[in-house]
């Protein structure tokens, strides 16, 4: 595996969880792979679960690890070409890239959607400079439009957790009081839609995400309609994708408290597991009583982003 960036990466998904359940039965089995290897975790933006579960999995495979926040103490980074540079950023990307890939054998990037161009965070503009620039495998850990290893993480949550063979699997939109990229919901959609799930997305009108990421699934703008009968309720906001309007692209369009996930939403799902990435904005994106109770996931999915870090690299390390 030389990039990871989306579901296509992974290939066959039965095989990529089964060595996910292998790996948690046995973190440190393939701890001799990563002997002499280092690690390069490349930070355009804020993290928790990403950066200390990426950091674990490096380990647990030997690796030696260098965290590079690139806001923090880093040169300021200029990141357009024919630019002059006579503002406060001191370093180009285009020579930044090769030289930090002098010091490591696989990296792993984490820069957001700026809201600033459709096209640019849709082309992966970022991401796609160090895949093509520094030489080395290259790893997604959130770029502007998709955040793979979350969504490897949450299948493998749901295939750990499912009660039968084909769940329901609900996405829903939920409010929030900032604009929020769409790479989670995404990477989500990606994932499910080529997993053994039946796959419903939920979402006010103008919410519509884009087609290349919603395929087949189908779409329902009743929310509570969508949950009818689902085993599986994955909740998250994201700002407006844009694809009807991209005059409208990172704007929030709706806050719409009624789209909270609560008890009356659960009520009527087939007893289902609540999910969401974290960090969470509690009594708007679901309330106190649904993310406490029993069948809420959150704690187990985040901790499955050790596993689905662990996978990644493990295939990283054995293509070099």
């Amino acid at each position: 595996m030389k990039t990871y960036t989306n579901v296509f990466d992974l290939g066959d998904l039965k095989t990529a969880l089964a060595e996910a359940f292998e790996i948690k039965k046995d973190r440190y089995k393939y701890e001799n792979l990563g002997k002499h290897k280092t690690c390069l975790l490349i930070f355009f933006n804020n993290s928790l679960r990403t950066r200390l579960s990426t950091q674990k999995a490096a380990r647990n495979l030997g690796m030696d690890v260098i965290v590079l926040d690139v806001n923090q103490g880093a040169w300021k980074l200029e990141t357009e070409r024919g630019v002059i540079m006579d503002g406060d950023k001191s370093e180009h990307l285009l020579e930044a890239i090769p030289v930090m890939a002098s010091y490591c054998d696989i990296i792993g990037v984490r820069s957001f959607a700026r809201f600033e161009s459709r096209e640019d965070d849709y082309t992966e503009k970022i991401l796609n400079q160090f895949i093509q620039y520094s030489g080395k495998p290259v790893f997604s850990m959130e770029a502007a439009t998709c955040h793979p290893l979350q969504a490897f993480a949450d299948l493998i949550t749901i295939e750990e957790y499912k009660k039968k063979e084909r769940p329901k699997v609900v996405l829903t939109w939920a409010p929030h009081p900032r604009a929020l990229p769409q790479a989670v919901p995404n990477s989500f959609a990606d994932f499910m839609n080529e997993a053994d799930v039946d796959f419903v997305i939920t979402h006010p009108e103008g919410y519509e995400l884009d087609p290349k990421f919603v395929r087949g699934a189908k779409v329902e703008y009743n929310q509570m309609k969508a949950f009818e009968g689902a085993d599986f309720i994955y909740a998250k906001n994201w700002a407006c994708p844009g694809v009807t309007n991209p005059a409208d692209y990172g704007k929030i369009l709706n806050k719409d408290m009624s789209w909270t996930v609560d008890a009356a939403h659960m009520a009527v799902t087939n007893n289902a597991f609540f999910m969401h990435c974290l960090p969470v904005r509690r009594n708007m994106i679901v309330t106190d009583d649904v993310i406490e109770a029993p069948t809420s996931l959150v704690i187990p999915e985040a901790a499955n982003r050790e596993i689905s870090a662990t996978v990644v690299l493990k295939r990283m390390l054995q293509s070099l």
